[in-house]
């Protein structure tokens, strides 16, 4: 496997022909239906061999397709890195970094449910189903084709876990979490509530997201983990934690990293929205940024807990000048597809390991887009394994990144717990 960018004047058929791939392989990694392309997206060549091409370096080689150089140095036999136009080098198997995955699914049909669930078992170890929300007096909500989740996840062996959120319909609510943390009852109650979802349900454990907690009930929050995970765990239950991103202290104070690790089996840590709806353009997970979190992280916990949890989107900002209007989610293949119909190159920074390009549409308004793609899941992918954390895991299934799938089986294989 390599990933290939295209440039001006590129084709489908081209492509296939120069690397002596067939076009229905292209077409069918790449979530491809129309054969229009459009100059720097990324797409994968599912392949275990290289036709060198001019101006190509062993390295640059190494890079695209995430192999040591030295072991595609002895794979091919090579003596030197000298290479000649039309070399047909072998791209070796890379090792399999075992891993255990948490992905998130949103129920809406039960055709969807099943789908969804059997489309990605094999990349998953864990299912967060989203959502139920926490009331005041520390009850939950209902979800509707909940069981119907649940049963299909564990028929294809992935452990179901209910996710757990202080959402409400103006966004996460840090009254209510105040409200419960710092009730003593009220925390025994919903502890006893998840407890009777995860009994009645058939839950394998609970995936807890609440968002901003202050800093004043950062011990409370760390204390609330911990007997939850007491509750739980006689039971064979898992208890986990969705985190936003820390770099430091300053950041997001209301979370003890060190304290949330040590009360619970595992942590995803949220490393995605750096730029989102309200902040204004830019990468929505810049490489760079996510290895300051890590960095961070591994100072207050064990890195065999830690999923890293990556997007499966981008944002599109409407601006006036230089100040964003509004802006929109758009899923990694709605992104492309736009660059593809406004036919704008995408450009790829290389600091952030994100791509993103500009458009005006048809009021004149004009358009900045960050997004995901194979370049930059990859660099997430190779991240994981050269940190040795516990897992990648994603924001959310339901959002369209084809070639996400085919990375994730190329990096790693998958541990079952259940």
């Amino acid at each position: 496997m390599f990933i290939y960018t295209v440039k001006s004047g590129d084709s489908l058929y081209a492509i296939s022909r120069k690397f002596q791939v067939s076009l229905e392989t292209i077409r069918s990694v790449n979530g491809l239906i129309e054969s229009d392309l459009v100059p720097g997206q990324a797409l994968i060549i599912s392949t275990s061999s290289y036709i060198v091409q001019p101006g190509d370096t062993l390295s640059y080689i190494a890079s695209i397709s995430y192999i040591p150089l030295q072991l595609l140095r002895t794979a091919n036999g090579l003596q030197s890195d000298n290479l000649t136009v039309g070399m047909k080098l072998t791209l070796p198997d890379r090792p399999k970094y075992l891993e255990e995955g948490l992905s998130y699914i949103l129920p809406s049909t039960p055709d969807q449910i099943q789908k969804t669930v059997q489309n990605f078992a094999n990349l998953n170890t864990y299912y967060g189903v989203f959502e139920y929300h926490i009331t005041p007096d520390g009850s939950l909500s209902d979800l509707p084709l909940d069981e119907v989740a649940v049963k299909a996840a564990r028929s294809h062996l992935v452990a179901p876990l209910a996710t757990v959120t202080n959402l409400t319909p103006g966004g996460f609510s840090s009254d209510i979490t105040k409200q419960l943390l710092q009730s003593p009852e009220l925390r025994n109650r919903l502890i006893n509530n998840i407890y009777s979802l995860l009994e009645t349900k058939n839950f394998a454990g609970v995936n807890v997201d609440f968002e901003r907690i202050r800093p004043d009930e950062r011990d409370l929050y760390s204390g609330f983990l911990r007997a939850l995970k007491e509750k739980l765990q006689p039971d064979g239950y898992y208890t986990s934690v969705a985190v936003p991103v820390k770099r430091s202290e300053l950041d997001h104070p209301g979370y003890d990293y060190g304290g949330i690790a040590s009360a619970v089996n595992f942590v995803f840590i949220m490393a995605y929205d750096f730029h989102e709806a309200h902040s204004g353009p830019g990468p929505v997970g810049p490489i760079d940024e996510i290895r300051k979190t890590v960095d961070y992280a591994l100072q207050h916990m064990p890195r065999h807990k830690i999923i890293l949890g990556v997007p499966r989107y981008g944002f599109d900002w409407t601006m006036e000048g230089n100040v964003p209007l509004t802006a929109k989610a758009v899923s990694v293949k709605s992104a492309t597809d736009t660059a593809i119909k406004y036919e704008v190159n995408i450009q790829y920074s290389e600091q952030h390991q994100q791509p993103y390009f500009g458009y005006w549409d048809e009021q004149g308004r004009r358009h900045i887009v960050w997004f995901e793609d194979a370049r930059a899941r990859a660099a997430k992918c190779q991240l994981v394994i050269d940190y040795q954390l516990l897992g990648i895991g994603a924001w959310q299934l339901g959002l369209n990144f084809p070639q996400s799938a085919y990375l994730i089986m190329h990096f790693f294989r998958n541990r079952r717990v259940i």
